[in-house]
């Protein structure tokens, strides 16, 4: 049967778990995507690293498993975030290597030689936050505590620091990564440590912690990016300018808050061999409620932009009977417009443009479909599977459907949402606009 509910046409395999973009990259002329992936379940743990590559940024083609945990090794417990870079030449994937806690995580790197079809592990790169208290079995590096991280003996939880990105500035290779305290300390402040710190990543076999390039105090940040750990940074050039991505993980009650994706723009400067960011301003990455952990492929002039969409409002019961959980978004290309981030869909998009449909279509006979609304409009959807059936939307508004997937993009903002579709369902654009199918 027909699943109305899956996204067809974006990065997700048929089956099992999947989270954050990671090693995004163009080479050779193929676009690679990789992500979290559990293949044997729809829910988080084991984690792989999925593999998806395309010629066009639209139409996308599954490949071999890239990344898999080591029984007893480093990532044990799974190969989480991390970012691809070349090393002499040849692609290197720098990952978060969980053995048994997030709080022991270490960096570890594997090598391709083959193209990214397959990838062997090659040295450890870095200790977790404790250096070499890490936990870890076997973890090595130079014994050093990542930057930042407060004195063994401190009361409150253990630090926790992941998904390394790889950066060059003025010819040097770097490594940021996420770090932060998931709670409170003992003076109640839950939010003084989240950061983003530097590693001297010359010798990808060895990253050097040099500092801090961003805290959470700093008066810009704690306007835009208020969070107990900052996860999957991004530094990258947009339109000429720095700009930092960092993902907010909060601490609510018992429970882990994904609270969205913040953007920082502002001045990179190097203070005594350490790279600092000092941000002039800031927004929200995607204001809908299913946008998180987003990675940018830096490629030439252009800043090409992936997230991952999880499910809103879907139970075990769900899970289990439709086998999947998440979707990576459309590829974005991001600019600066008026010192604000912008993103907009890939022009490449523009090729896939097909048939015009009248404005009620079934969703099972035409899931992939583009809406534009020439005047305030709405977007309905009927019997859907539960959550939310309609959207209003404002004049110019543009709307990417595919299944349950539904960004929208109103002036370069975009929101991600899901809508959940049935074989029995039909969507209709109450207002002015066009709808066209997507091939």
């Amino acid at each position: 049967m027909i699943d109305a509910a899956l996204p067809a046409h974006h990065i997700r395999p048929a089956h099992g778990w999947l989270n954050d973009p990671n090693g995004v990259c163009r080479i050779d002329g193929t676009w690679h995507v990789f992500f979290q992936y559990n293949p044997a379940e729809p829910r988080h743990g084991n984690i792989h690293w999925g593999h998806a590559t395309s010629e066009d940024l639209v139409h996308w083609s599954e490949q071999p498993v890239a990344l898999a945990p080591t029984p007893g090794g480093l990532d044990a417990v799974g190969c989480w975030s991390g970012s691809m870079t070349l090393d002499e030449g040849v692609p290197t994937a720098c990952y978060t290597a969980v053995a048994t806690t997030p709080a022991a995580a270490v960096g570890l790197t594997a090598r391709s030689e083959d193209g990214l079809r397959t990838f062997r592990a090659a040295a450890t790169a870095s200790t977790g936050p404790w250096g070499a208290d890490s936990t870890a079995p076997g973890a090595a590096g130079n014994g050093k505590p990542v930057a930042g991280s407060p004195e063994p003996g401190h009361d409150g939880p253990a630090p926790e620091t992941r998904d390394p990105f790889v950066v060059t500035v003025d010819g040097h290779r770097y490594v940021i990564e996420g770090f932060g305290q998931p709670g409170p300390d003992v003076s109640g402040d839950r939010r003084h440590l989240a950061q983003v710190v530097v590693l001297d990543a010359t010798d990808l076999s060895d990253w050097k912690p040099l500092g801090t390039l961003l805290r959470v105090d700093d008066p810009v940040a704690a306007r835009v990016a208020p969070a107990d750990i900052w996860e999957c940074p991004n530094l990258v050039r947009v339109d000429g300018q720095w700009v930092l991505l960092v993902s907010l993980w909060r601490r609510d009650g018992g429970d882990s808050d994904l609270a969205g994706v913040a953007w920082m723009v502002g001045d990179l400067e190097i203070v005594d061999a350490v790279p600092r960011f000092n941000p002039r301003d800031g927004g929200t990455v995607d204001a809908g409620p299913a946008f998180y952990a987003p990675q940018v492929a830096q490629v030439g002039e252009r800043a090409v932009l992936w997230g991952w969409s999880w499910e809103l409002g879907r139970d075990d019961a769900w899970l289990d009977e439709h086998g999947w959980s998440g979707v990576i978004t459309t590829a974005r290309e991001l600019h600066l417009r008026d010192g604000r981030l912008v993103a907009d869909p890939v022009p490449e998009l523009d090729a896939a443009t097909g048939a015009a449909l009248d404005p009620s279509w079934s969703a099972l006979d035409h899931p992939w479909v583009r809406v534009r609304a020439q005047g305030p409009a709405m977007l309905r959807c009927s019997e859907v599977d539960g959550g939310l059936d309609h959207l209003e939307l404002p004049a110019g508004a543009q709307v990417l459907i595919d299944g349950s997937l539904v960004e929208v993009f109103v002036e370069g903002v975009p929101a991600t949402t899901r809508i959940y579709p049935t074989a029995t369902s039909r969507w209709s654009l109450e207002g002015p606009g066009t709808v066209t199918e997507l091939r």
